[in-house]
């Protein structure tokens, strides 16, 4: 299921944990969660923010850029195998209708995106705790964010355009097709690529290291500016400097 995290301005909300992760409630259309995810910010002080989103995390979080668009309030955006239209997925149609599906048929179809093939022990391990996860929902849970998933709609992207924005997506199977992928990449010509070798549906999870890094990447644009999202003290003049190695050849790549 899709995840959200948020990456404070520094300036506005001074954390010495640089990552919040949030567990959104129960939402049935985008417009409803934007609002929500807004006054979430307004309570902790947030004026702008770095929002990292996996999935339909990452669709939420584009569609929160686009809402405020007239009032920024999204910085930066990482997107990590995310999409930016729901028809991808096939499934318009029956949106209205998950909430009157009990739960087991509800994790059935969520089930059905997961890698069913031979995959290595961290990527099982990752797989296995999602399931732990899933098990956990319940019915109002699982079909408002299915609904969310599926619901008809796209996102506008002269809306958030001016956004820094890094796409993140892996070269093994993984729920996203090769053409919501190009997709990502049209939608955004100048966005920065991070590209994994292997991850599948969760490289945050058994691909952690090679994320965080990715992360640093993205977030090392705003160092020492009043939108870093941590604070510079924390930063030795050593990491930087390998940030800044990383980050070249990761331009280089690309």
């Amino acid at each position: 299921m899709g995840e959200i995290k948020v990456s404070p301005d520094y300036n506005w909300f001074r954390s010495t944990v640089p990552l919040k992760k949030l567990q959104y409630p129960v939402y049935w259309d985008h417009l409803e969660f934007c609002d929500g995810f807004r006054k979430l910010l307004d309570h902790l002080q947030l004026d702008k923010v770095h929002l990292f989103g996996a999935s339909l995390g990452g669709f939420l979080a584009q569609k929160f850029a686009e809402y405020t668009h007239k009032s920024p309030r999204v910085h930066s955006l990482i997107l990590c195998n995310s999409f930016s239209d729901t028809s991808i997925f096939n499934q318009t149609w029956t949106a209205n209708s998950f909430w009157l599906m009990p739960s087991f048929m509800l994790k059935k179809i969520v089930l059905g995106n997961f890698s069913s093939g031979p995959v290595d022990p961290v990527m099982a391990d990752a797989i296995d705790f999602m399931v732990d996860r899933l098990e956990s929902l319940g019915q109002s849970e699982l079909a408002s964010r299915l609904t969310l998933n599926c619901q008809n709609s796209y996102v506008e992207p002269h809306k958030i355009r001016d956004i820094p924005v890094t796409i993140m997506d892996v070269f093994d199977q993984s729920a996203l097709s090769t053409e919501a992928k190009e997709e990502m990449y049209k939608l955004y010509p100048n966005a920065r690529r991070a590209h994994l070798k292997t991850g599948g549906n969760f490289p945050y999870l058994c691909r952690s290291a090679e994320v965080n890094l990715y992360v640093q990447i993205h977030l090392l644009q705003f160092h020492g500016t009043k939108y870093a999202a941590i604070d510079p003290s924390m930063v030795s003049a050593e990491e930087l400097e390998v940030q800044k190695g990383n980050l070249s050849i990761s331009q280089e790549e690309q």
